[in-house]
């Protein structure tokens, strides 16, 4: 569709369908893969825990009639503890009588199921966790002939995908966290025109920072709340100041030859990595305390882990910076054409600044998160990180011409990443074979990017 603008020039109009492919193609994928995983994923599954508790006691009540007794076998999970408490509540508030639990090894089950023979005090039914029943639950008649007739209750098995597993989701979600994190800042580097190689340096250089100020000055593994957090905000203004030099280096010179921000950021990523292997002289630090992991595997939200809670916190503030504050207008119009910015009367020096700033600070930020979820730090972290943020950004749908691109997208292209990289563990693909499936991706992405301007 062709429309005349005032000055005689005749453009092209973008049709809804491709306005609607532009916006919202990547969810399209993202939704697609995840059924593609489902489907290659659906497997036979039983409940477990206490919902498997209740579902047995159910089982129990209709066909053994009180008191029973009854026998509770569990192996020694916290989710097999769950399901034998459950199960022995519920059934003794229906009247019954738990003649005895038993969670441990097969012998532990034989001697116990003797003791009630020899005692004359036969269970009328034994209550599992496990689904089937195997082992010497299969063949209970080799203690006694007194078990032949005792029927083994377990969880009634169903079908489902592994991969649509609350915990797998869950695990897909906090695994995800930190590139998320760190992919939000390079969303406002791209956007401008700019890239930083440097991310999964400062990953290592917080974590490494924060774990020292700690084991050295926050009191090691007797350390309180505020000291961490007084160590870990050290951590991440560090990264801060380290991103805002950079800024500075790549605004240094007003008029051209600039120096390109890939060879600032490269600098700067091999300076951090020296940096934190010097600080942790080559070891992993973790002298920290236990509660030291509350922010990366902590959740104070239900099941939701807290590293989530914070990355959702992160996106909403900067789609919000970026959508509705002048600030966000600035980043945009640095990205289109820095020069008609700047004559238009954006600070474009200082707007470059604050994006590289609050990319390092999210770095650092991404570095004491996964600090916490290990519980140390290390100059290790953070490997090839800079490639799987710039990556989540690409698919999200920013242009790496600048101008372009939408945090949201961003969260979305974490995701699809995390979501492959899932789903081809659960299907027992190899690590080589993911890395091959994770370039093709960011090839293909940078493709339609180029397909997409060349259309318009």
């Amino acid at each position: 569709m062709r429309a005349r603008h005032a000055t005689g020039r005749t453009t092209l109009k973008t049709p809804a369908i491709s306005r609607t492919l532009s916006d919202y193609g990547m969810v399209l994928v993202l939704v697609i893969l995840c059924a593609a995983f489902s489907a290659a994923t659906w497997d036979e599954q039983s409940p477990r825990g206490a919902a498997a508790g209740e579902q047995v006691a159910g089982f129990v009540r209709a066909r053994v009639a009180p008191p029973g007794p009854i026998v509770i076998v569990a192996k020694r999970t916290p989710e097999d503890s769950d399901f034998a408490g459950s199960i022995a509540e519920s059934l003794r508030g229906a009247g019954y009588r738990i003649a005895a639990t038993v969670q441990g090894d097969p012998s532990e089950l034989r001697s116990a199921l003797s003791a009630l023979v020899e005692a004359d005090d036969v269970p009328a039914a034994i209550a599992c966790g496990e689904s089937p029943p195997r082992g010497l639950l299969s063949r209970l008649d080799s203690i006694s002939p007194r078990f032949a007739d005792v029927p083994v209750i377990a969880p009634r098995t169903y079908r489902w995908p592994n991969f649509l597993k609350s915990d797998n989701l869950l695990n897909i979600a906090n695994q995800i966290a930190v590139i998320a994190i760190i992919a939000a800042g390079m969303t406002l580097v791209i956007v401008t025109g700019g890239i930083d190689l440097s991310v999964g340096s400062l990953v290592a250089f917080s974590s490494v920072v924060a774990a020292v100020l700690i084991r050295d000055y926050g009191g090691a593994e007797n350390a309180s709340i505020a000291s961490m957090i007084g160590c870990c905000a050290a951590s991440i203004g560090a990264c801060a100041l380290v991103g805002m030099s950079t800024g500075v280096l790549v605004t240094l010179f007003r008029n051209p030859p600039r120096i390109p921000p890939f060879i600032v950021t490269l600098s700067v990523m091999l300076m951090a990595s020296g940096a934190a292997y010097m600080i942790a002289e080559g070891q992993s630090v973790n002298q920290v305390p236990p509660s030291f992991v509350w922010l990366g595997r902590g959740a104070d939200l239900g099941r939701v882990p807290n590293a989530v809670v914070l990355m959702i916190a992160i996106y909403a503030a900067v789609h919000v910076l970026m959508t509705r504050t002048s600030i966000g207008r600035y980043i945009y119009a640095v990205g289109g054409n820095a020069e008609a910015a700047r004559m238009s009367g954006v600070p474009v020096r200082n707007v470059l600044v604050l994006v590289y700033s609050v990319c390092g600070g999210l770095a650092g930020l991404g570095g004491v998160v996964l600090a916490s979820q290990l519980r140390s730090g290390a100059p290790t972290y953070g490997i090839m990180y800079e490639l799987y943020v710039i990556a989540a950004v690409v698919v999200g749908g920013t242009s790496l011409s600048g101008g372009e691109g939408r945090v949201l997208g961003t969260l979305v292209g974490a995701f699809i990443i995390a979501v492959i990289q899932n789903g081809m563990n659960l299907i027992g693909l190899e690590s080589y074979t993911q890395k091959i499936v994770l370039g093709g991706i960011i090839l293909l992405a940078v493709l339609l990017d180029m397909m997409k301007k060349r259309l318009r």
